[in-house]
């Protein structure tokens, strides 16, 4: 049992007068980057796992998008020059003799997370791919293979996870948003809507700015006033969206930096800014809960691409948000909760050098009162980490 830190929050999050959210899209860059990396590692564990029975140490999570040039226009334009993503880390490449096919690995995990991810793209067409895989360092390699033979998962890093709870209503909006408008069915109503959405959301009191970044897919608009139009639908179901998580005062504006007099307008080919206007890398965007909060504990970990098994980086995060989740939900006396966790390398995953939690109580009542059951809570869910590694496997879990 690791003993646990408890202290109290001075102020509930939610009576800030200020807040600040943001989400970057599926379609966005950066988390374009930290898909494909998630998917190289899902892919690599399936593998490992048919083939060799376990799960073999590998990090890949280094990936860099160099956008390409294009020429969109009204009723459809050209894709000139493709973008291409550089897939890079460590991975095992050949085991008890047998030899892992890792470039084909990379070419077909990211191709087919890209062609059922967008609606237009043409992963064969749009996209060109590099992999930059090499073999990992014989020191971490022996570290993370020690776990074969005692059963126990080392950490094979000394960092740090955090993870808060429950989530704004600011911040349901942002995530119900973008969800929303990159849904099989509004790109079914609305295909000229790309993946490409950022959603920036300012609270001041009881009002939400929301501003929108959507990259318009060409082919699907005819002019000028066509896309005046198609925007106003975008705003419309933001606005509709919004308000099923809030009943606040709602000011939407989108693609601020369009120009109708000069002929400004943000269309695309494929339906992302990587085509031609943005770049992207890993770790640049979206925490593990799927959001950007400034105004809340963060960390700079890039998740995506590390191994499931080992990697405190990806595995502390997830655990810190899992106990902050069930501390709110089955404690009635605790409104909020933060949980802050630090790794050892070398140590078992399971026994983290610290956890620190703070918690935010309902009035009159002290952390004194749910001491033991957070302590309960705590070691329950590092136990349960090994279960966050298939859901991992298995895509049940995103962390971007």
């Amino acid at each position: 049992m690791q003993a646990v830190t408890i202290t109290t929050l001075n102020s509930a999050y939610n009576d800030q007068l200020v807040e600040i959210v943001e989400r970057k899209g599926i379609g966005h860059p950066d988390t374009m980057c930290d898909a494909m990396a998630e998917e190289l590692s899902r892919t690599l564990c399936e593998y490992y796992l048919e083939h060799f029975g376990l799960v073999l140490h590998h990090n890949v999570d280094k990936a860099l998008l160099w956008g390409g040039h294009s020429a969109p226009e009204f009723g459809g334009g050209q894709i000139i020059e493709p973008m291409e993503i550089f897939l890079a880390g460590r991975a095992t490449c050949e085991y008890r003799g047998i030899k892992v096919p890792l470039e084909e690995l990379v070419m077909e995990s990211c191709n087919n997370w890209l062609n059922s991810s967008f609606h237009i793209l043409d992963a064969e067409r749009d996209v060109k791919l590099h992999s930059l895989i090499r073999p990992g360092s014989i020191d971490l390699v022996e570290l993370y293979l020690r776990q074969e033979k005692t059963g126990i998962a080392l950490a094979n890093d000394t960092s740090c996870g955090v993870g808060y709870a429950p989530l704004s209503e600011l911040e349901r909006v942002v995530l119900h948003v973008e969800k929303t408008l990159n849904s099989p069915r509004t790109k079914s109503d609305h295909p000229e809507i790309g993946e490409d959405i950022k959603v920036m959301a300012v609270r001041r009191q009881d009002t939400i700015d929301l501003t929108i970044a959507c990259a318009f897919i060409d082919q699907f608009i005819s002019d000028k006033q066509d896309y005046s139009h198609k925007k106003s639908q975008l705003i419309k179901l933001v606005e509709q969206a919004a308000q099923k998580e809030s009943d606040k005062t709602l000011t939407i504006t989108a693609n601020t930096a369009d120009d109708i007099d000069k002929d400004s307008y943000y269309l695309t080919v494929t339906g992302t800014s990587a085509e031609s206007g943005d770049d992207g890398e890993v770790g640049r965007g979206n925490r593990v809960n799927g959001l950007i909060t400034p105004y809340r504990p963060m960390n700079m970990e890039a998740a995506a691409g590390k191994n499931p098994v080992t990697h405190v980086g990806k595995l502390y995060n997830l655990v810190a948000q899992r106990i902050a989740e069930t501390i709110v939900t089955e404690l009635d006396e605790v409104r909020e909760a933060c949980c802050y966790l630090v790794s050892r390398i070398g140590s078992p995953i399971t026994e983290p050098q610290v956890v620190d939690i703070k918690l935010y109580m309902q009035e009159s009542i002290s952390t004194d009162e749910v001491r033991s059951q957070v302590q309960a809570i705590t070691d329950a869910e590092l136990s349960n980490v090994y279960k966050i590694r298939q859901q991992l496997i298995a895509g049940e879990i995103r962390v971007y």
